[in-house]
């Protein structure tokens, strides 16, 4: 029981660390100017070229036996991921950072969902209030761009479209992950989101090397902060919690990112945006107390 109250306490933190690291994204892809696809394309080369000796060292005779089912599902879940990458940074060009962030976290919703169509999940009320309040926490801080319309409008649809997208990446995930250790998984589903934004890119007839020295920092940044230290710590913890939890999780995002918002951009934070901030707090609480807490307290890591 220690023991598993030991481990537990490491997987709160990691969980955290992947929180706060992942709440950099929206910052960071501000800081450059190249497209949004040759964002998301130089933050998943990175990280692939970051994971791929690990991996070949650690885990190859797991790699290249890995079963059909599972690798066709590590391949749509890569696809689904770069999907999303490319409309949620694409969202960043005609909405604020609080408006893009908090839509594309709205994917408790399409998570509860689809946990119930695919794994025959079961949520108790209080859970499922919990996760109300937490979604109406992020309407909340999302407001003012609801209301401005226009090409705030369009940029709220492509974060909700991202949101949607990131569901099913997360719920392929967790059926993969339950069978394939993580650098394995993880080298597979980046890498053949990588494939597929590179084939995007050529398509769009985008260049991969008319970059400044600043947008390279931030390439090598995104991939090592908000997807090494964050998509990878979500995707270890989904052999212990659901893909719905880790959505529940990820509404942590928006908080850390309006704060990053208004120190690095004086991004002014209203009273909505508090109101909305304690009501994710809130949402989250409940969700974890009443849905995954004695799950993970009987948990053997």
């Amino acid at each position: 029981m220690r023991e598993n109250r030991m481990n537990l306490i490491l997987l709160i933190t990691l969980l955290l660390i992947a929180i706060l690291a992942i709440s950099s994204s929206a910052i960071l892809v501000k800081e450059t100017n190249a497209p949004s696809a040759i964002i998301a394309t130089y933050r998943l080369f990175f990280t692939v070229a970051i994971l791929f000796f690990p991996t070949i060292l650690y885990h190859r005779k797991e790699l290249f036996s890995v079963q059909k089912k599972e690798l066709i599902y590590s391949i749509l879940a890569g696809l689904f991921l770069a999907l999303h990458f490319i409309t949620w940074f694409e969202s960043l060009n005609y909405t604020s950072i609080a408006s893009s962030v908090v839509l594309v976290t709205m994917q408790p919703i399409f998570a509860m969902i689809g946990g119930v169509l695919f794994f025959k999940e079961r949520y108790t009320f209080i859970a499922v209030i919990g996760s109300t309040i937490a979604v109406i926490g992020g309407m909340i801080i999302g407001w003012g761009d609801f209301r401005i319309g226009g090409m705030a409008l369009w940029g709220d649809i492509l974060a909700l479209i991202g949101a949607l997208l990131a569901t099913v990446y997360w719920l392929f995930g967790q059926f993969v992950r339950a069978r394939l250790s993580l650098l394995p998984y993880a080298l597979l589903v980046y890498g053949s989101s990588l494939f597929a934004l590179i084939f995007y890119d050529l398509f769009f007839s985008y260049s991969f090397f008319s970059y400044q020295k600043r947008d390279w920092i931030v390439f090598i940044l995104i991939a090592i902060i908000p997807n090494i230290l964050g998509h990878t710590i979500f995707n270890w913890s989904m052999k212990y919690i659901s893909a719905t939890t880790v959505s529940m999780l990820i509404l942590g995002e928006p908080v850390g990112s309006m704060i990053l918002a208004y120190i690095l951009y004086r991004e002014r934070l209203n009273i909505t945006q508090w109101i909305g901030s304690f009501c994710i707090f809130l949402g989250i609480f409940l969700y974890l107390r009443y849905q995954s807490g004695q799950k993970l307290e009987n948990e053997s890591f």
